[in-house]
């Protein structure tokens, strides 16, 4: 006959027992984190995510001058340029912008979608604007 012990699961982070704690999530490696530490990690995350921008407002580029690096690279599709231009200055407001919106100012979402035909530019301005905005 064979005598089988249970190991109550302890939290890694705290020490807590699963008896002293609501849910205990446990992984593949045999940790254990409970949903005391849970929220306290989530917290901590939305705090450091809310404080820091993702992108330094004060180096972020106005429209003119991601188009003008754009001009650097692309020849033609000023239109485009400048659609595109104005839309990542406007993603990068909206990411930085506090939730309250105090300032009154609201900057809608907005996609950009583009088109035409094989060999037209379309990869070269996405990749141009990523390495002019280093993501």
């Amino acid at each position: 006959m064979s005598v089988k012990f249970e190991v109550e699961n302890t939290c890694s982070f705290c020490g807590k027992k699963s008896a002293e704690v609501r849910r205990m999530i446990g992984s593949k490696s045999g940790a254990y984190i409970c949903d005391e530490c849970v929220n306290a990690c989530a917290d901590i995350l939305r705090g450091e995510m809310a404080d820091t921008p993702r992108y330094d407002e004060d180096k972020l580029p106005t429209p003119r001058e991601i188009k003008e690096k754009l001009d650097e690279y692309i020849v033609g599709q000023d239109e485009a340029k400048k659609t595109l231009s104005v839309a990542v200055y406007n993603h990068y407001k909206r990411i930085n912008r506090k939730m309250d919106n105090s300032d009154g100012v609201v900057l809608e979402k907005s996609n950009v979608l583009l088109l035409g035909p094989t060999g037209s530019g379309k990869t070269l301005l996405a990749k141009t604007l990523a390495n002019i905005l280093n993501v």
